[in-house]
């Protein structure tokens, strides 16, 4: 019998998708209302920015874990407050993307033009600027040292990780370790402030503020760990982006840093593709093929699944409920995902 410790990944990523998201559906309507909201301003160009960037979609899972986390302690996922949040954490999120895209010099995001290929650096640098001021101003609202103190941790992390991950760039030497810490800092602590400010805003006692915090810490590296393993093995139009850009970039992901270690002569061609920007024809295929032969997909995904099962652990100090089930669900479709 299926129990809510031991879940079974039984639900494609798609059907899982919506069955998480129809629970909230009219906490995520508020959001929306509310970006569209705290993105308005009495200067044109910026109204202009923020519809193109709200119009671009995503799928608004943090907002989503955030409204998620509150009611499974018992709060008030609906609140005022909760929604507030929860739009700070994804004006966040947008506004990482939209600086992450002109340090990485991305064409396209969502399947659009990115903001800096569409409107140039200088603008998209501004844009980014003002969601992360407008979050914080919104933030403000609360009145709570504590909120304020996670969203400012989370900012700094998140900027030394992109700064850190600068250093790395072109860099065939890069250790699993330096990954691992580079992945916390951009990706897995923005799972983990959503996760735990949900839970402050449903009193929650302390340990299940704490389980939350790791809940989403190890949810977010199993994310990130399939995005790693998705850029080597989906498609441009499956992603919404240009598949295999990590490594165009100048970024040797985890299955890459594997790679190298089982087979060090495949450093040459890693480094050939980073300074050309280019595969060479065939490229892509080879690495993709000496991935497999060496079992490292396999491992990528046994390692997220390790990770996801460690989130799932976190969550049995919650009381069952319909949404405690959700944050399992999202496990799944995190693992499952193919986009």
């Amino acid at each position: 019998m299926q129990t809510f410790a031991t879940a079974k990944r039984e639900l494609l990523p798609s059907t899982a998708a919506k069955r998480i998201f129809d629970l909230i559906k009219p906490e995520m309507a508020l959001i929306e209302s509310e970006f569209e909201r705290q993105a308005r301003s009495n200067i044109q160009v910026i109204n202009y920015l923020g519809d193109y960037l709200r119009s671009s979609g995503g799928k608004r899972v943090r907002p989503a874990l955030l409204v998620l986390a509150n009611y499974a302690v018992g709060g008030r996922g609906n609140a005022e407050n909760v929604i507030r949040l929860g739009t700070v954490m994804e004006m966040l999120h947008t506004a990482t993307l939209v600086h992450d895209d002109i340090i990485d010099n991305a064409d396209t995001r969502r399947s659009k033009p990115s903001v800096n290929a569409r409107f140039g650096n200088q603008t998209a640098v501004l844009m980014g600027d003002w969601l992360y001021m407008s979050a914080f101003e919104t933030s403000l609202r609360e009145r709570s040292l504590e909120i304020l103190d996670i969203l400012t941790r989370l900012t700094r992390k998140m900027t030394e990780g992109e700064l850190i991950q600068l250093t790395m760039i072109g860099n065939v030497e890069i250790t699993e370790d330096e990954h691992f810490d580079i992945l916390r800092r951009k990706t897995a602590y923005l799972f983990s402030a959503c996760a735990e400010i949900g839970a402050i805003l449903g009193a929650s006692s302390p340990e299940a503020q704490t389980s939350l915090r790791d809940y989403g810490l190890n949810l977010g590296i199993a994310f990130q760990l399939t995005d790693d393993l998705l850029d080597l093995t989906s498609t441009d139009d499956a992603l919404g982006k240009a598949a295999g850009a990590d490594l165009l970039e100048g970024k040797l992901t985890l299955p890459l840093i594997k790679l190298v270690r089982e087979e060090p002569h495949f450093a040459r061609l890693l480094e050939q593709i980073m300074l050309d920007g280019e595969y060479p024809e065939g490229s892509r295929d080879e690495i993709a093929q000496r991935l497999a032969a060496n079992g490292i997909f396999d491992n990528i995904r046994e390692t997220a699944v390790g990770f996801a099962d460690a989130a799932r652990k976190n969550l049995e100090i919650l009381p069952k409920s319909e949404y405690c089930q959700a944050l399992v669900d999202i496990l799944d479709y995190v693992i499952d995902r193919n986009k």
